[in-house]
């Protein structure tokens, strides 16, 4: 069994705050955890795969280690909700993440081919041609972002394009449907230097609202100022450039523009794209400013049709429900030349106007001159359609005040028929879902559903959760019953999903496979029988957690509702030799409609752990248990709003797994702390507010004063001025004197999150130490939401271990006043 002692390296940050109020302690280093973990997060991660479209060939990309702090401090910008670099024009380096190298693999032979990438190749945007002969990629060249491509049957790699695209808004190009080259979206040719700030202000910044009701969200990135709005001109306009796949010059396809997305239509003559226009705005992000989506003719540029001009979008009601009116979500038909199909909501876009259709879904076919027709008219909101063949495709639609959803059944070649219910559930019913639809792809590249042979059915795969755990299953689903027939199910011991459908008759899989004890990898497997063939060997990129103990566990709350969770135990545990052990409860609340599906299982008993980054799971190697994601539903049936009563289902959550744990006979009662990030973070904090549960906690990235987010959080719609009591009783910073048990607040500095931003550690810390709470502190310089940085996950973990260490494992017996008891 690995060693209980921890061995930090480095200087403690902030001592006195430890103990209690005091003079602030000299700042120090980066601390490192003990061994082994160091070297866990310094292996090789395991390689990402990407299934050809021709399902003969994989692609292995070999993937990147964490980032260096010192990556993460180059220059970043933050616009409009976006984070950028402006020496690439790409994604900012503390989101992006790069593979460094590229082996093709034959699925039959088995066969691998290298491919023979440049040095210090930084590699995204994976993407196979439609003929599936070919991958192209974007590559960090010395002065921006390059396209390359590489043939799968030499692995010659060569570039397309200089130093020239631009990422700003994300994927950079687009294969043309005939395989001959690209769209690409390059930096706006001769656009000089970049905008600089005058350092002498020129006058106030000034917003203002006449009258008129505009409820936004928090945002985090949001332009500030006429330089930000310059900048953001600068940096998000791009020239969209057709380009030969042999390269060259290319040719420009209209005006350049802030081009939120392209997309070229299957038959290749048409160009969708939404192009982003002024007036900005202060209080949203880009996705929300004021928009054009129009049809280009793919070859020249040239205006086709106008489809939308969408004014800034800042006034929606608080309802998820809720949209903006006119057409949105424009797509192409995946399996026409060119037929575009769009919703527009018939109750001017809000949920409590009443209306018998909500949403309108239509369909225009090219030259876009005949009015469009109607596809399907819902009575929920439009949720996407899955393409089958001319006279076949399934549209969904769900409302999420009632959380239910509906499949239909529509009939393209047949506008204006009224689709056919083919099925209707509640999504927050884990064990009734039926799958989604497996796809293949079209001569063009597009996905389209596959279909059996004779086109009466459609493959399903789904997670395949029941009482027992995830058991992923394929079915074939009858489209005019809508009656699924089961093909194959993952069995014990094995976690399997499949990935893909290699014949038309639906017998040949490839699925990934994993247990307890093996680590994922990929295999073929004939549903006629025989034993399925393994195709990658990735190694267990953690032995030295080889040891640890897996095990599903369920319960039950005080009020009935079923809770589960999955617990872990040390590598080479012994309940008789080594007793109870001090445990980790490491958790995230979520809010349900429904109690009965809020009591599913939603893990699975065979799932292979080994953590990474900042998981709370290396705990295991510091000799604690963790009983990782306990149930915490928040249930609100009827006309009951679950947050109305967070509080109370929280701590009883709660209670119900800390009895479970010490009813097992692993978790000693008086030596369990709790903790979680984001969402999980603000639970911890009230749970040590409102109970007595726990010795201590661990807050990440958290909120903890609801009136910063007035205008609703997580599935909260309610504003704080329709639910002042709720937002009021679900903030811990209201009861920042009652904490008395310790508790670790981390936060990123450069925190992006919605809602989340670093002055609610800031402020709380503040509230608690102004009280005489036992509290620290941990700011991560230029961390994000998610911290990435080697040195900061390392600090992280050394930070977390050393709070459970001190306040949980080493722990003095409770005085009689802090006896665990459920709510106070």
């Amino acid at each position: 069994m690995f060693s209980t002692r921890t061995h930090l390296r480095g200087v403690l940050l902030a001592a006195a705050t430890l103990a209690g109020a005091g003079p602030a302690a000299a700042q120090g280093g980066y601390l490192t955890p003990p061994d082994p973990i160091p070297a866990i997060l310094n292996a090789q991660p395991t390689p990402a795969v990407l299934v050809g479209r021709d399902r003969r060939t994989l692609a292995l990309l070999a993937r990147e280690g964490m980032p260096t702090i010192a990556e993460m401090a180059e220059p970043e910008l933050r616009l409009a909700g976006f984070r950028i670099s402006p020496r690439t024009n790409g994604i900012s380096s503390t989101r992006a993440s790069y593979s460094t190298g590229i082996t093709f693999q034959d699925l039959a032979s088995g066969t691998t081919r290298v491919v023979r990438l440049p040095a210090g190749a930084r590699i995204s945007y994976p993407s196979w041609s439609p003929d599936g002969r070919r991958l192209a990629f974007v590559n960090v060249g010395t002065g921006g972002l390059e396209l390359w491509v590489t043939d799968v049957a030499s692995g010659e790699p060569r570039r397309v394009t200089g130093p020239e695209l631009n990422a700003t808004m994300g994927t950079p190009y687009e294969w043309l449907p005939d395989n001959s080259g690209f769209i690409v979206a390059r930096v706006r040719p001769g656009r000089g230097a970049a905008p600089r700030a005058s350092e002498v202000p020129t006058g106030p910044i000034i917003q203002e609202n006449l009258g008129r009701s505009a409820p936004v969200r928090t945002y985090q990135d949001l332009l500030t100022n006429a330089t930000d709005e310059a900048l953001f001109d600068y940096y998000f306009t791009s020239q969209l450039t057709r380009v030969p796949l042999a390269g060259g010059r290319g040719t420009d396809l209209g005006a350049p523009g802030i081009y939120a997305s392209f997309d070229i239509a299957p038959g290749g003559q048409h160009l969708l794209v939404t192009r982003v226009k002024k007036p900005y705005s202060y209080v949203v992000t880009a996705g929300n400013f004021p928009q054009e989506i129009a049809v280009l003719d793919a070859s020249n540029g040239r205006a086709v049709k106008m489809i939308a001009d969408v004014p800034l979008t800042d006034n929606l009601p608080s309802s998820f429900d809720a949209v903006r009116p006119g057409p949105r979500q424009v797509q192409w038909r995946s399996d026409a030349p060119a037929t575009l199909v769009w919703a527009e909501a018939q109750d001017g876009g809000d949920p409590r106007r009443t209306s018998a259709v909500r949403d309108r879904v239509v369909m225009q076919t090219a030259p876009f001159t005949a009015a469009p027709v109607t596809l399907a008219e819902l009575d929920q909101r439009f949720g996407g359609i899955f393409w089958g063949r001319d006279d076949l495709a399934l549209v969904g639609s769900r409302w999420v005040n009632t959380r239910r959803e509906k499949r239909w059944v529509v009939n393209p070649s047949s506008p204006g028929t009224a689709p056919r219910l083919l099925r209707e559930r509640s999504y927050e019913d884990r064990y009734g879902d039926p799958g989604s639809p497996m796809f293949t792809t079209n001569a063009a590249g597009a996905p389209v559903m596959l279909m059996t042979a004779d086109g009466r059915g459609v493959y399903l795969t789904s997670g395949g959760a029941s009482e027992r755990g995830d058991y992923p299953f394929l079915d074939v689903m009858d489209l005019g019953t809508g009656q699924s027939r089961r093909l194959w199910r993952a069995e014990d011991p094995y976690y399997e999903n499949v990935v893909a459908v290699l014949n038309p008759e639906g017998t040949q899989l490839l699925t990934r496979r994993e247990s307890i004890t093996e680590a994922p990898n990929y295999y073929v497997r004939s549903l006629s029988g025989g034993a399925p063939r393994a195709i990658t060997r990735f190694a267990d990129p953690a032995p030295q957690l080889a040891g640890i103990q897996r095990q599903l566990i369920s319960y039950e709350r005080a009020d009935g509702v079923k809770l589960s969770g999955t617990l872990y135990l040390p590598p080479n545990y012994d309940q008789r030799r080594d007793g109870p052990l001090p445990l980790l409860m490491w958790a995230y609340p979520t809010e349900f409609r429904d109690a009965a599906a809020a009591g599913q299982v939603s893990d699975s008993p065979n799932r292979f752990s080994r953590p990474g980054g900042i998981s709370h799971l290396f705990m295991l190697l510091a000799g604690y248990a963790v009983l990782d994601n306990p149930t915490m539903p928040i249930v609100g049936e009827g006309q009951n709003e679950p947050n109305d009563t967070y509080i109370e289902q929280l701590v009883a959550s709660a209670q119900a797994a800390v009895d479970k744990v010490v009813q097992m006979g692993v978790a000693d009662r008086d030596k369990i702390a709790v903790g979680g990030h984001s969402y999980g973070a603000f639970m911890t904090a009230n749970l040590l507010a409102h109970s007595d549960l726990f010795r201590a906690g661990i807050a990440r990235s958290g909120a903890y004063n609801r009136t910063l987010t007035p205008y609703g959080f997580q599935a909260e719609q309610r504003t704080y001025w329709e639910a002042t009591d709720t937002y009021t009783r679900m903030s811990p910073f209201t009861y920042a004197n009652r904490i008395n048990e310790p508790i670790l607040l981390i936060h990123g500095a450069n925190d992006d999150n919605s809602g989340t931003f670093p002055i609610q550690s800031e402020r709380f810390y503040a509230a608690l130490k102004g009280q005489g709470a036992t509290v620290r502190y941990v700011v991560l310089p230029l961390e994000p939401h998610g911290y990435r940085a080697r040195e900061s996950t390392m600090h992280t973990l050394a930070e977390m271990i050393n709070w459970m260490d001190r306040y949980v494992k080493n722990a003095g017996p409770r005085t009689p006043a802090a006896a665990p008891a459920a709510a106070r």
